[in-house]
């Protein structure tokens, strides 16, 4: 009996954690969000120069980019950003980069 309890504790906080890590961390996409160097910039912009403090960013955690902006979701936003203004590559949308950066300016709702 003990055994079950310990493996179902074990289980259950390591979904926490996969689920915390997976969700990614709005602190450390704000350090992205201001890093001249993101993803390979050619410039010394980062999303910071036409966004101070993410302004402007408060509804892109939650709106419809289906028209428009040529983007699907924010990740696409993100990556027409780094490619255009930044000169940058491109993140896959499962980087750990991406889902910090998509942390970051959903963190910005209000």
């Amino acid at each position: 009996m003990k055994l079950i309890k310990s493996v179902t504790v074990m289980a259950v906080l390591t979904l926490c954690f996969s689920v915390a890590f997976a969700a990614g961390s709005a602190a450390d996409g704000r350090k992205l969000f201001n890093d001249p160097a993101l993803a390979g910039s050619q410039n010394d912009m980062s999303c910071n120069t036409c966004h101070p403090e993410g302004r402007k960013l408060e509804n892109a955690g939650t709106r419809d980019y289906s028209t428009g902006t040529g983007a699907k979701s924010l990740e696409d936003m993100i990556n027409i950003c780094i490619t255009n203004p930044l000169k940058g590559k491109a993140l896959p949308v499962d980087s750990v980069e991406m889902q910090d950066l998509v942390a970051y300016i959903k963190s910005l709702g209000k």
